[in-house]
């Protein structure tokens, strides 16, 4: 609804400027050109932002200093707070990075989007980019339409320099010539009411175009050419800096409670910066006075004293609130608690994630993990058994000697309402990550996809064997209650070692030993075929017995194999020379077969 009134609202405003005054198309396509030049440039980043995101942003968030080094470096070389904050919001919704540092990346995140400042002051003013912005379209778009990605992402980076160029070219001139029309700076305002004023209209622009750096080049533009007023200007700097948060709120709308968390800091934190630059405005331009003749910036330069008041009162916001960073969690955390859903929902599954692909792997990998978390007390109630028997160092042999016990378990209803809903959002999420995945992502994703696949079909089993499992582990004949009870061991030693490896992430459990497990199980199989054939021929057992035992050693065994195998995925190392070593020293299904056929026979 807002929509439907605000774009044509948009749309009349512009038509009515450029009827009135043809430099004012010039100004308008400046703009146009500056913010496809800021989407090129992302674009082009995002192609960089593979594994080797992931592992800076794990070894660059231990600390705070380097969580705060790595949002002001990052920002300083992708020129986009906007992009950074997104990212960011996508590894924290993935689980990556916790929110106290997520926090101080935005924080310098806010300090490292000044540089752009600097560099429009400092050159883009001054000199004609526009000269240098043809060659980069050049080559950047020849880059574009080459196969390898490397290079189509270097084609976006160097065809958003050059659209961004561009664009300061076309809004310098455009101000330079709607000077001789009418003079902007006639409308000037004085004192807190144009502080107050000017402040808003900063916010307001940088809220239409999600660009606090297409804001700043129409400040400096219109400052450079005397449009506005200095004190107005500096106003406006502050208004682009608090509209900025715009972006990380829409991006937190599709991610989970962290974050909107995030968000939320990143609105407090711009918010509360912009309040004390405000007040403190008339000391803080004595102080840029003050440091410009440090740095020997002219008097009469106010756009470079104008970048310098930007980094300043940035520099003044990081300095009152970084102390305060954990109060301002405790703060978040409380006034945005997460909420246990009435249904069982994903957890890491964000729309936000989906625009990072490494955040999306992170954030299914994590999702598989929370499936297999509600699949375990559900595989063992299954089994008859409790999750802490499961989960402790309790003997499993003792389970084939065990007395009868009934169950009442109800697998149906819990796989239907905590598990169904959630594998198949997992499912859909996949298909949507695929579209867009690379080809150093395809792999890992339809690797987590069988996992969940693997999972649910573990849980299918279990459920079509917990019927006679129930019954004959209760059952008067010794010999059927020791068979099912031999599978029940069997399965919760399976279990035990998939939740250590799956959810605990114990380093004890490797390729070599999950081999060793399945070794066991197969094992275990060609022993039951010796110990059914002797129940049978010494009438043991009866038909219906033997044929119950036949069709459900099948599903426990299945079973089996679907949880080692989703421990595989899980447990395995998510860098691909680990991966590929594990999966060198791993045993083929031949190599164990071959095993098991040397191996004696199992006795009744």
């Amino acid at each position: 609804m807002l929509n439907r009134i605000f774009l044509p609202s948009v749309f009349l405003v512009l038509a009515y400027g450029f009827w009135v005054s043809p430099d004012f198309k010039a100004i308008s396509a400046g703009v146009a050109v500056f913010m496809l030049g800021m989407r090129a440039l992302e674009d082009g980043f995002r192609t960089f932002t593979g594994g080797v995101l992931e592992r800076v942003l794990q070894r660059s968030t231990d600390r705070q200093w380097k969580s705060l080094t790595l949002g002001v470096v990052a920002t300083a070389l992708m020129q986009s707070s906007s992009l950074v904050s997104v990212i960011t919001i996508s590894f924290l919704s993935a689980g990556l990075i916790a929110l106290s540092p997520a926090l101080a990346i935005v924080f310098g995140a806010n300090l490292g989007t000044t540089t752009g400042a600097w560099l429009i002051a400092g050159l883009g003013l001054k000199v004609d980019i526009a000269a240098y912005a043809m060659p980069m379209l050049v080559f950047g778009v020849i880059l574009i339409f080459q196969k390898a990605r490397e290079l189509r992402g270097v084609g976006w980076i160097l065809t958003g320099l050059g659209l961004l160029f561009l664009g300061i070219a076309y809004m310098k001139d455009g101000f330079e010539a709607f000077k001789s029309q009418i003079d902007l700076a006639a409308y000037a305002i004085p004192g807190l009411l144009g502080l107050i004023v000017y402040t808003l209209i900063g916010t307001a622009a940088t809220v239409v175009m999600q660009s606090s750096h297409a804001t700043l080049v129409l400040i400096l533009s219109a400052l450079a050419a005397g449009q506005i007023d200095y004190a107005n200007a500096l106003a406006l700097a502050i208004g682009s800096n608090i509209g900025t948060t715009i972006t990380a709120v829409l991006a937190s709308l599709g991610s989970n409670v962290d974050g909107k968390r995030l968000a939320g800091g990143h609105l407090l934190f711009n918010g509360l910066t912009g309040l004390v630059a405000i007040a403190a405005m008339p000391w803080l331009i004595r102080v840029v006075d003050a440091a410009s003749t440090l740095l020997g910036i002219a008097d009469h330069d106010l756009t470079l004293k104008l970048a310098l008041f930007h980094s300043l009162f940035n520099l003044i916001g990081i300095a009152l609130l970084l102390p305060w960073l954990k109060q301002i969690v405790r703060l978040l955390l409380r006034i945005l608690p997460a909420r246990e859903p009435t249904t069982i929902k994903p957890l890491y599954l964000s729309e936000s994630a989906l625009q990072v692909p490494e955040a999306a792997l992170s954030a299914l990998r994590e999702e598989t993990r929370h499936l297999f978390e509600r699949a375990f007390p559900i595989l063992a109630h299954g089994l008859n058994l409790h999750r802490e028997t499961v989960l402790s160092d309790f003997d499993f042999d003792k389970l084939v000697a065990a007395p009868p016990r009934k169950g009442d378990y109800d697998i149906e209803s819990e796989y239907e309402t905590d598990l169904k809903t959630l594998y198949g959002a997992i499912v859909e999420y996949t298909g949507r990550l695929l579209e867009t995945a690379s080809p150093a992502t395809t792999d890992p994703v339809l690797r987590l996809r069988s996992a969940t696949r693997w999972l649910v079909e573990a849980v299918k089993a279990i459920k079509h064997m917990r019927g006679n499992l129930v019954s004959y582990a209760g059952y008067r004949n010794d010999d059927i209650r020791t068979e099912y009870n031999r599978l029940r061991a069997m399965l919760a030693e399976v279990l035990r070692v998939a939740y250590r490896g799956c959810i605990d992430e114990d380093p004890n459990v490797t390729i070599l030993s999950l081999d060793t497990l399945r070794l066991h199980a197969k094992d275990a199989a060609h022993a039951l075929e010796g110990h059914l054939d002797h129940l049978i021929r010494h009438h043991r057992i009866t038909t219906a017995m033997a044929t119950s035992l036949m069709n459900d050693s099948t599903y426990a065994f299945t079973a089996a194999e679907r949880l080692l195998d989703v421990t595989r995925v899980l447990a395995a190392p998510t860098d691909s020379a680990h991966r590929e070593m594990d999966m060198a020293i791993s045993l083929s299904e031949s190599e164990i077969e071959q095993l098991i056929d040397r191996s004696p026979e199992g006795s009744p």
